[in-house]
């Protein structure tokens, strides 16, 4: 059906009626005191969604946007990195850090796997002389749907004394996570996750000590300067030309985001996921990341019954349903597909994209029994 399509990825998410609304209008003058009004009320709603009292710095760029500026005012050539990595999205962030110079070493798990804090403990204490300046690591990786027990491994790396770069992209307004009172330095998110708004902007909350070692950066980037955006945050503008209509669509669902409240909003995420894999299971399907308490709340990964193809059951649930998910990459391309329960999505959402798989499986061949999934994630609501 025309204009019908949901999607149902990690990323673009669907987007709430105002937020259209306000990207359809003309944009206002990015000096103007109309702008500065949103800005200002823009930057501290995004201090209360990153659960923060530091600056939150607003890009217009995408996600690995923000993951470069991270990198990029903080790391001198030949500085030590440990870059924590269970997925794509890990190796990213490994590969800026190369890109600056850095000395970069990879502590690595078989994608589908989280990092073990004992083992990261156990590397820690061996720099005894503190070599390892700055320490990288995902949340909730995007590419698996596997979550890190971040609260348990900042507490290590707290205790190290390393800078830490925290990948919030599919994890900040959909999980759980306290940057202050966890000791994160940096975290960073884009815009078309849980911000339901379109690709475009990306999101960097810097701490004291993220800013005292950009101090010490001999060759800090021009354009994701983190001065620049200190002192524009401060004076409610931006150093550049931003992306105006897309903030002002921020501005809109910030404020939905904090009618239903924080508390709410993680405990939606976390419903709808484990509803979803209680469907999937019962579906007689397998999950890509087997243990729910390593499972992320943004996204869920699934492989393919025997037989059939991922690029068969996205181009059914497509054509037939209008429903998109999301394949595997990289390596796991063609191997899992990714269901996003992120951002503007709710229980209906679930429901229909359920009922759609399950029929989209009974017509490529499969052997299951119709209805045992939606019955699944209907009994996981009133559990």
């Amino acid at each position: 059906m025309k204009d019908k399509q949901f999607l149902m990825i990690p990323g673009p998410t669907p987007v709430p009626q105002t937020a259209l609304i306000e990207l359809g209008k003309a944009p206002l003058g990015h000096r103007s005191s109309e702008f500065s009004t949103i800005l200002k009320e823009t930057y501290e709603n995004l201090k209360w969604l990153f659960q923060t009292k530091n600056h939150v710095f607003i890009y217009t760029s995408s996600g690995t946007g923000a993951m470069e500026a991270a990198l990029a005012n903080i790391l001198n050539p030949g500085d030590k990195v440990l870059s924590l990595i269970i997925g794509n999205f890990g190796e990213r962030l490994a590969k800026i850090s190369t890109t600056r110079g850095a000395n970069v070493e990879r502590m690595q798990v078989n994608f589908g796997q989280t990092i073990d804090p004992q083992i990261l403990k156990e590397r820690l204490a061996q720099d005894i002389n503190k070599e390892i300046k700055v320490i990288t690591l995902t949340h909730s990786e995007t590419s698996t749907g596997c979550a890190n027990p971040l609260k348990e491994l900042m507490e290590i790396i707290r205790g190290h004394g390393a800078i830490s770069v925290v990948d919030g992209v599919t994890s900040v307004g959909a999980m759980d996570v306290k940057p202050d009172e966890w000791g994160i330095d940096i975290l960073i998110s884009g815009s078309q996750k849980g911000f339901m708004i379109p690709p475009g902007l990306s999101f960097l909350m810097a701490s004291e000590r993220a800013m005292k070692a950009y101090e010490e950066c001999k060759y800090p980037s021009f354009y994701f300067d983190f001065k620049a955006y200190k002192k524009a945050f401060e004076s409610d503008t931006t150093p550049y030309t931003p992306a105006v209509s897309l903030i002002s669509a921020l501005n809109e669902t910030l404020k939905i985001m904090k009618n239903e409240g924080l508390e709410n909003i993680f405990a939606r995420h976390k419903r709808l996921a484990l509803g979803l894999r209680k469907a999937i299971k019962a579906m007689g399907l397998k999950l890509f990341v087997e243990d729910d308490t390593k499972a992320s709340y943004s996204i869920t990964s699934i492989l393919p019954p025997d037989g059939i193809t991922v690029a068969d059951i996205r181009k059914v649930l497509k054509e037939d349903f209008d429903i998109v998910v999301a394949d595997g990459q990289n390596d796991l391309k063609g191997k899992i597909f990714r269901m996003g329960t992120l951002g503007y999505v709710c229980e209906r959402d679930v429901i229909g994209a359920i009922g759609a798989l399950e029929l989209t499986l009974k017509k490529l061949g499969a052997n299951i029994e119709l209805g045992n999934g939606v019955k699944a994630f209907l009994e996981s609501l009133i559990a």
